[in-house]
């Protein structure tokens, strides 16, 4: 393994793990987002008739929920209460909501390993008494997230506030990569919209999440590496897992 497409930006922290992983097994880290966001315009927003202020918590899969979240709020002039809960992906999402509240853990839960079910474990502690609202894309929900809310009674309602398009990555695939990882079925949308009859050969395919994962293998590519996994809770996890089996391979 020499070069890895990672299709997402290039994290901005020095420290980030892709980093490290980069130098212990002297390997190739390419960024490049294979998709963009664009914010849905309030006055759009207004159109869906959902009253933020109505829902006692919100559902998080990204730091770009909350940012749009926060962003329809402003714009809204909407005052979120200080009781609203927050149930989030992952940790670094819960963590990020500090940008923007005061955070309380009494408020703000996660799931222990990353995966939608450790979420659900803790959403369902609370189902009883809250109205949740699930931020997602206009063209991208978890319809996992989806579907538990349905079957177990909750009081819901999804609030699109951004929506995905593709990038422009056929300059970027112009290199070869011996692995690809996505984070998106917008993701894989994105590369057949660039380059329609792209052919996987000996490419290795990653992907992050079920969704992502399903997307993967029904545009008929072979996936290789998933996440999360109980011993691979991120992308970065299964790469080093991975790529450690590669080593004794040799």
């Amino acid at each position: 393994m020499k070069k890895i497409l990672i299709t997402q930006p290039k994290p901005e922290n020095d420290r980030s793990p892709y980093f490290e992983l980069a130098r212990k097994y002297n390997i190739d880290l390419v960024f490049h987002p294979f998709i963009k966001l664009e914010g849905i315009p309030s006055k759009d927003f207004r159109k869906q008739k959902i009253d933020i202020s109505y829902y006692s918590a919100v559902i998080f899969t990204s730091r770009n929920a909350i940012d749009h979240f926060f962003r329809i709020c402003d714009e809204m002039k909407i005052s979120i209460s200080q009781d609203t809960k927050y149930f989030c992906i992952t940790e670094a999402v819960a963590l990020y909501l500090q940008k923007f509240i005061l955070y309380r853990k009494r408020k703000v839960f996660y799931g222990a390993d990353g995966t939608n079910k450790s979420m659900f474990d803790v959403i369902n502690k609370h189902k009883e008494n809250e109205k949740f609202l699930y931020v997602c894309s206009e063209n991208q929900q978890d319809n996992e997230i989806v579907n538990w809310l349905k079957n177990n009674k909750c009081e819901f309602a999804l609030a699109f506030m951004y929506r995905t398009v593709s990038n422009e990555i056929n300059q970027i695939m112009e290199s070869s990569f011996d692995v690809i990882c996505f984070f998106t079925p917008s993701g894989v949308k994105s590369l057949f919209d660039n380059i329609p009859g792209f052919e996987q050969r000996n490419t290795l395919i990653g992907a992050f999440g079920n969704n992502t994962g399903k997307a993967v293998e029904e545009a008929g590519l072979s996936l290789e590496i998933r996440a999360p996994a109980p011993q691979s809770p991120s992308m970065v996890a299964a790469l080093e897992q991975f790529l450690s089996a590669e080593a004794k391979k040799k």
